[in-house]
């Protein structure tokens, strides 16, 4: 029988495996190293992170593992958000990461079209709260984390179908805990080699539109704080987790490491995130606005509407270009499918939490839209893999309209304002499993704007929603 030729070069391996760069950047980066603008950028993700998680604890999905985690019981580590009970440390960064991912509200840093904060927050934030860890080391390690998850997704070279979130965030997540559990360089590389046995993530779920899709990146979270926690009690793992023989690039995504060196410790991936303006995946947002433009500039009434053209880029197009189908699960529908976005945008001039339920979804207008629609694939240069789109609406009386969006909504370069993304806030936090009052979500917001000086992150949340009690960080809330 004839043996299958190896999966990997068989170059030269390079001196030092990129374990050992990641590993250095996340445990030896001193905290005032970081960049305050880095530092700043990673507290207004975390506040967009928590918000959005805040409001997907009722969300389906989200409530159903809450239960099987609570059900599990273990030791009472680290807060389940919106919920107040306690979980071990990885079981709580489970269930916080389906409720960060389940309205899929949340940043993108669109460079490297990686979600990373909703697997290296919920990671850091329980294992910050397992170890009673400062806010200003809770901070470095969320900074970092997220650095390492957008540098290694953008040493992505080839796209066949993994989800960048889960197979790059697992390492973030792992070396983002190993500084917080004070692991060496030596224990850290084995982290991210434990964790290497753990990657996993497709995007078939998005395809297939499962609530699966709500899972991969809290699998992620899960398994990052696992992998270091066993790597302090002296579990070994391979050295070239990524670039190794059988490791990441061989196995799963080919890459090229030399984006993940470029300006390392000067330049933070933190200030390139997204911040979604609607609750759906980032590949439909740009022909969102483009509805939403051409509804408002040319008073466009739905019912003149006779046929709606929608053009994606290739990448787009994978992930929300299928048939609009609402059974089984009309939420994560509504999420991926362009033609249901669209159609809100034109018949509602809107798409944010409410149109994410199911009655929305339901609503036989917007079958009578989505009857008319019809998406195409556009192969064109763009910014990244999301852009450009372009939306084409034709009417009875008064012909077509067009409009082509080629800056994503919420991106750095076209950024939503501070009170946009405070309005964001408020709306999320007001929502879930327990809505904060308004007081409450003040006090929420500045204990997070404030993170650097909370002696303990373990006090994050208590007495949000009691005016009596005395802030954590010193002043009355």
């Amino acid at each position: 029988m004839s043996r299958t030729a190896p999966l990997a070069s068989t170059a030269p391996a390079p001196a030092e495996p990129l374990s050992a760069a990641i590993a250095r950047h996340a445990i030896a980066t001193p905290f005032d190293r970081l960049p305050e603008s880095a530092t700043s950028a990673a507290i207004t993700v975390a506040l967009d992170t928590l918000a959005v998680a805040w409001a997907g604890t009722t969300a389906p999905g989200a409530v159903e593992t809450r239960d099987h985690a609570l059900d599990q019981g273990g030791k009472p580590e680290a807060e389940i958000w919106g919920h107040g009970a306690r979980l071990p440390a990885a079981s709580a960064a489970f269930v916080n990461g389906v409720a960060a991912a389940a309205l899929d509200y949340d940043t993108v840093n669109i460079a490297a079209v990686v979600h990373s904060d909703i697997v290296v927050l919920p990671a850091v934030l329980a294992v910050a709260q397992r170890e009673h860890a400062s806010g200003r080391d809770f901070l470095a390690a969320l900074t970092l984390g997220n650095d390492i998850a957008g540098r290694l997704a953008r040493t992505t070279t080839a796209h066949s179908g993994w989800f960048y979130t889960s197979i790059h965030g697992i390492f973030a997540a792992a070396a983002a805990s190993a500084r917080l559990l004070g692991l060496s360089e030596r224990q850290t590389v084995d982290a991210l080699g434990i964790a290497l046995s753990s990657v996993g993530g497709t995007q078939q779920p998005m395809a297939e539109r499962s609530l699966t899709k709500r899972l991969q990146s809290a699998f992620a979270a899960e398994a990052g704080v696992r992998a270091a926690l066993l790597a302090q009690r002296g579990i070994s793992g391979p050295a070239g987790s990524i670039d190794g023989r059988f490791g990441l690039y061989a196995l799963y995504e080919a890459g090229d490491p030399a984006p993940f060196h470029d300006r390392l410790g000067e330049r933070f991936e933190n200030d390139r995130f997204a911040f979604k303006k609607f609750p759906t995946c980032a590949c439909g947002h740009a022909p969102t606005q483009a509805a939403l433009d051409l509804a408002a500039d040319h008073a466009i009434d739905p019912d003149e509407i006779t046929a709606i053209r929608i053009a994606l880029t290739p990448y787009s197009h994978r992930l929300v270009g299928a048939p609009f189908a609402p059974d089984p699960n009309p939420q994560v529908t509504a999420q991926f499918s362009v033609q249901y976005q669209v159609a809100s945008a034109l018949l509602r001039r809107r798409l944010g939490l409410a149109e994410l339920e199911e009655s929305a979804v339901r609503d036989p207008r917007i079958a009578a839209l989505v009857a008319r629609s019809s998406v195409e694939i556009r192969d064109e240069p763009g910014v990244n893999r999301l852009l450009p789109a372009e939306v084409t609406v034709v009417t009875a009386r008064r012909g077509a309209f067009t409009r082509k969006v080629a800056l994503l909504p919420g991106s750095p370069e076209a950024p939503l304002s501070d009170a946009e993304l405070r309005e964001k806030f408020a709306d999320a936090t007001g929502r879930g499993l327990r809505p904060l009052d308004p007081a409450a979500r003040d006090r929420l917001h500045r204990r997070l704007t404030g993170i650097a000086r909370l002696g303990d992150v373990a006090d994050l949340f208590t007495g949000l929603q009691d005016s009596q009690r005395r802030d954590p960080q010193g002043d009355r809330a």
